[in-house]
């Protein structure tokens, strides 16, 4: 067995609220966990290297991020072949890699390509890629949000989503997205429109947990978001119109909330003259609801994950680090917005035993930085950070 020795470097290791100077660790180099970690002097293995004085964290989770979608395109549909959307997704993959995410939650693609790439993955035959939770397709009513000729699965009925959540499972898919409101993309629904029913969801819900798998719902406005809760899903996606009674519903349910804000931020800063007026303005009118609803979602206590919508509007698969700066917004220190991802998006997906915080015994999966994170979520858009997994350098 050999060992590799990180020191001189000051770490937030995801778990605390604050930083730890003078801090080393050990990698196995056969395992990728590590197996131990002080400050001071550091203990002697078979490699060394130093950080110079940098700032080392965990890397990031993003559990909501459709790897198919092109940011630039603005259709929500890119219009590719399979092959091209495969091809596509892979760079973008190394884009969320390389901005600092390790790990993804996949929720939505086009021809189920996440779940083709994450067998390639396990062939070892896609490089400088984070870990992923791959999902396929997601599940929508006929004509509702997400319905589209490769991207989603309409169902009309709870024994049609039950057929449809069994061949999922069968062919690959990890977990499962289904469509409880409209959206701010789809051109004749709007956030607040219910779509799948509480049965329906339910059923998901039923078969995803027969395999210990997850259900989360897109679910922007109300009474989706009341049907979503109602049925049992694991988390409530964007949320952006959550009302008190439901919040304390998600805390007494455990229900997750991704709030994806640099999804709604991006479409009326850059999207005036771009995009339909009708999508500028539906992202517009709810953007500063948001802010005052999920505010008060965190302060009753509901759990936030980490996820940005990756591939919607102008939301590059770099931007994952800047969707921290937004989450302070809701009253969240640094430390509290980048535990939405070390803390919760760990414990949500059921990894956290492995992953998410650097502490003895999980995976290295970590970044590093020029200036402290905690003194400023800006510091975590560094473009040049250098980026590891399982203690080996990707970035």
């Amino acid at each position: 067995m050999t060992q590799t020795t990180f020191f001189n470097f000051t770490l937030f290791d995801g778990a605390t609220d604050h930083n730890q100077p003078a801090a080393w660790f050990t990698v196995d180099d056969n395992t990728g966990r590590l197996t131990a970690r002080g400050h001071g002097t550091p203990e002697t293995t078979d490699h060394q290297v130093d950080l110079h004085e940098h700032y080392v964290m965990p890397g990031f989770f993003n559990v909501h991020t459709h790897a198919t979608l092109d940011p630039q395109s603005f259709s929500g549909d890119s219009g590719q072949s399979e092959a091209e959307a495969g091809v596509f997704a892979f760079e973008n993959l190394q884009t969320l890699l390389k901005s600092g995410v390790t790990y993804v939650r996949e929720l939505g693609t086009n021809y189920d390509v996440d779940v083709k790439l994450k067998r390639l993955q396990h062939r070892g035959l896609l490089p400088h890629t984070p870990h992923l939770l791959a999902s396929g397709r997601a599940f929508s009513m006929t004509g509702g949000h997400g319905d589209s000729p490769h991207g989603g699965h309409a169902v009309d009925s709870p024994d049609e989503m039950r057929k449809a959540v069994r061949t999922a499972f069968k062919h690959g898919v990890e977990t499962i997205k289904v469509m409880a409101t409209g959206g701010v993309m789809t051109p004749n629904d709007f956030m607040e429109d219910p779509q799948l029913s509480v049965a329906e969801m339910r059923v998901a819900v039923e078969e995803a947990h027969h395999k210990r798998r997850l259900v989360a719902a897109h679910a922007e406005g109300n009474p989706g978001i009341q049907n979503a809760l109602d049925a049992g899903v694991d988390s409530i996606e964007h949320g952006f119109y959550v009302t008190e009674t439901e919040a304390k519903q998600m805390v007494a349910q455990g229900t997750y909330l991704t709030p994806t804000l640099i999804a709604e931020w991006t479409i009326p800063e850059f999207g005036k003259g771009q995009l339909p007026d009708w999508e500028v303005k539906k992202a517009a009118d709810a953007l500063d609801d948001t802010y005052v609803n999920l505010r008060r979602a965190y302060q009753l206590g509901v759990k936030f994950t980490c996820g940005t919508d990756a591939g919607t509007p102008f939301n590059g698969f770099d931007l994952t680090p800047a969707e921290f700066s937004l989450l302070t917004k809701l009253g969240m220190t640094p430390a509290q917005a980048y535990q939405c991802s070390s803390l919760n998006s760990a414990a949500l997906l059921g990894v956290a035993d492995d992953y998410g915080t650097l502490e003895v015994g999980k995976f290295a999966d970590f970044q590093v930085l020029a200036a402290d994170p905690l003194a400023d979520t800006a510091n975590v858009q560094q473009a040049d950070k250098h980026v590891y997994l399982s203690g080996k350098r990707e970035f």
